[in-house]
């Protein structure tokens, strides 16, 4: 047996030292997380294995849009799957602020001021569906004037490429993801404002979504691959679509971080074991669960990364 270690930080300790620690302190999250490090470092610098990143919206409305940003910039990953709430604050906050809030706030008469809370997160009404309605729909012109059908990946990719004449563009996801040609694919894309702006141009003009095609692009990635990995953030969608596809390659890398309760039987909590019954996740793989919000869990794991890689 490996003994308990304190863990103990001089005046400069880094994110790695921290995360080395926090392994070998041997207790509760901590270990687990300093252990995903681990397996991700493993997992990018695979060079047969094509990764991918899952992760919900309502994280790119914190700060932790920067992180996810830089994962991409710094191409950790080969494809993106995720919700269309991504492409909302991700653009949005190009244009608009939003602001610092409180999960005590009084949401009565936050509506009186014209103002959404997003956990305690403040999002004025012009800096969401009124400023993307305002730049979008321009854009979705340009988009169509030689191309009448997208797959969600296409659209993206498409609007990623629009945002070269942005000043803050460096700050997005989607314009890094453009960038590197790494696909994003977002399986519920009308569940939100931008899949709205889309619907509205198509009432109007011709332009249509190949969702299929999505499918085929994915299936692709999936079955030419030598091994899969993944990193999964939160539930819903985003994860089901990334591990309902891996069932065709078994990820031989898995790292789950989460807050959602298995005991419900629900698909965002439940772990990774849970899927290797599935064929999903192989079962010689490396594979971890991180229970902790992915504010706190994220920059931690991705600045001991960029350390180590």
């Amino acid at each position: 047996m490996k003994p308990v270690r304190d863990m103990s930080f001089g005046k400069k300790a880094s994110a790695d030292d921290i995360v080395r620690q926090m392994k070998d302190s041997g207790g509760f999250v901590a270990k687990e997380l300093g252990t995903a490090v681990d397996i991700l470092e493993k997992m990018i610098e695979d060079k047969q294995c094509t990764r991918f990143l899952s992760f919900t919206a309502n994280i790119i409305s914190t700060g932790t849009r920067g992180i996810i940003k830089d994962m991409i910039k710094e191409k950790y990953f080969d494809a993106v799957i995720t919700t269309c709430g991504t492409l909302d604050h991700d653009l949005a906050r190009l244009w608009k602020d939003y602001h610092h809030g409180s999960f005590d706030a009084d949401d009565k008469e936050l509506v009186k001021e014209h103002i959404h809370r997003l956990g305690n997160v403040f999002i004025p009404i012009d800096s969401y569906g009124v400023i993307l309605e305002k730049k979008l729909q321009p854009m979705f012109k340009e988009i169509v004037k030689h191309k009448k059908e997208f797959s969600s990946s296409e659209i993206i990719r498409e609007v990623g490429k629009k945002l070269e004449k942005e000043k803050k563009k460096k700050e997005s996801i989607i314009y890094w993801a453009y960038k590197n040609d790494i696909p994003i694919f977002v399986p519920g894309i009308t569940d939100g404002a931008f899949g709205l702006q889309l619907w509205m141009y198509s009432q109007r003009n011709d332009l249509k979504l190949n969702l299929l095609k999505d499918e085929s692009e994915i299936s692709n990635l999936v079955f030419d691959a030598k091994k899969t990995g993944a990193l999964i953030v939160g539930g819903g969608i985003s994860k089901h679509h990334t591990i309902w596809w891996s069932q065709f390659n078994s990820l031989s890398y898995a790292v789950y971080v989460t807050t959602a309760y298995e005991y419900d039987g629900s698909l965002s909590g439940a772990r990774v074991k849970e899927a290797i019954s599935w064929k999903k996740v192989a079962r010689n793989s490396l594979h971890k669960d991180v229970i902790c919000d992915a504010t706190v869990a994220l920059p931690l794991m991705y600045a001991a990364l960029k350390e180590r890689l």
